[in-house]
């Protein structure tokens, strides 16, 4: 089979690919790579070429059959990336260039890691990304697009993509790992005095406050819950963006009917009143925290609602780890590790991608920098520091629109 032709394709909407086709490649243990995900996107406009996401996923088969994958998206704009490039769309302009439309793989306002390709493992994986790298420089050149950029890939996708000539970018964000701890009170065993206290300090004014939380697994989120939910989604980003937030409320209906086994909600309560609720989507070894708000302010809610509850979680559930957005220091102290993350550039003018080349190699310094200061944050005692190996974050393995913490 892996020596028959390739043919490649861009596809305007996953309404084209059948779902069991596209999930067949793709593991289940990344759900934002799923097929009803990334059409629940589309089925709702949030990725639409009227708001700014148009969809052309690369699409590869041999002898009819689909034996390969990429999402992608024509871009006209930088909004719901979380990987800045205003500098370099600014020099493009300086140079009376045009830097949009750029092309994109990424999963849409969801800045984690994850992979980016899926390719029969019959294939030599290899051949067939060299083949859709190739595809897409002919399609940037088709549809005058400057150049192509691919976000939070997991290490393997990120290693194909540099070897046909991608510039590796460098970024640093947090993420929970479990050391196989038996519960919350054992978690922080590993903690420094100081810090144990802190965190059960932290935990107990929630409680004072009379909020408590329940957690809800699929079909056990209701209506009522879901229009809890969305008030508190849209409250965030009105908060801090002026806007009602990028997704409709039709996209979270989708996904309660298309993956309801991946969705998890954290509802908060105060003297028996809903006031605040967290998402996240479940993978086979990983929580993603994804998108959270509350209508009221109460003290140390937000650090209950959208990360003890989600360690909590991944303790009961035996998970590996917890990714529960990007940014914040505030995260460290709490147990989140600094690991690294990567987006990944190709640009089409020769001169453009040699400078991007310089600009990226120098901003890695500094992010070696703050990642290796930002280790002397963490919590845990002496020796009791658990280690991000590869293992544990990829694929299950990360700035805020979309965010559980912030848009």
């Amino acid at each position: 089979m892996s020596d028959e032709a390739l043919e490649l394709s861009f596809c305007s909407s996953l309404s084209q690919v059948l779902a069991a086709d596209w999930n067949a490649l793709t593991s289940l243990a990344y759900p934002l790579l799923r097929h009803e995900f990334l059409l629940a996107m589309e089925r709702s406009g949030a990725t639409t070429a009227e708001t700014g996401w148009e969809p052309c996923h690369a699409l590869c088969r041999q002898n009819g059959a689909l034996v390969a994958l990429m999402p992608l998206y024509l871009k006209h704009h930088p909004y719901g990336e979380f990987v800045f490039d205003h500098l370099w769309a600014d020099a493009w302009q300086r140079n009376g260039q045009h830097y949009y439309p750029k092309l994109l793989s990424a999963i849409p306002y969801s800045p984690v890691t994850g992979p980016r390709f899926a390719v029969d493992p019959s294939l030599d994986v290899t051949r067939v990304v060299a083949a859709m790298c190739q595809a897409v420089r002919e399609l940037a050149a088709e549809r005058s697009a400057s150049s192509w950029h691919v976000l939070f890939p997991d290490d393997a996708s990120r290693s194909l993509l540099t070897h046909q000539g991608l510039l590796h970018r460098r970024a640093c964000n947090f993420r929970w790992h479990n050391e196989g701890w038996r519960d919350f009170d054992d978690y922080l065993a590993a903690c420094t005095s100081r810090r144990r206290k802190n965190l059960r300090r932290e935990r107990r004014l929630v409680r004072e406050q009379g909020v408590c939380h329940k957690t809800r697994i699929g079909e056990e989120i209701s209506s009522a819950d879901w229009a809890l939910f969305y008030r508190c989604y849209q409250q965030t980003y009105a908060r801090h963006s002026g806007h009602g937030g990028y997704l409709s409320p039709a996209f979270f209906a989708d996904l309660a009917r298309s993956m309801p086994e991946a969705l998890v909600m954290f509802i908060a309560e105060q003297s028996g009143e809903p006031i605040a609720a967290a998402l996240c989507l479940r993978g086979e070894q990983a929580l993603y925290g994804r998108y959270w708000g509350a209508l009221r302010t109460v003290e140390c809610l937000h650090f209950e609602t959208c990360y003890y509850q989600g360690i909590d979680y991944c303790l009961r559930e035996g998970l590996s780890s917890f990714d529960p957005g990007v940014q914040g220091d505030h995260k460290l102290s709490r147990g989140f590790l600094p690991v690294e993350t990567s987006s990944c550039h190709w640009m089409a003018d020769p001169s453009f991608h040699r400078a991007v080349g310089a600009f990226v190699a120098q901003e890695a310094k500094y992010v070696g920098q703050y990642r290796e200061a930002a280790t002397t944050m963490l919590p845990f005692r002496r020796g009791n520091s658990p280690s991000p190996h590869p293992a544990a974050l990829a694929p299950e393995h990360s700035p805020n629109h979309g965010d559980i913490d912030a848009p």
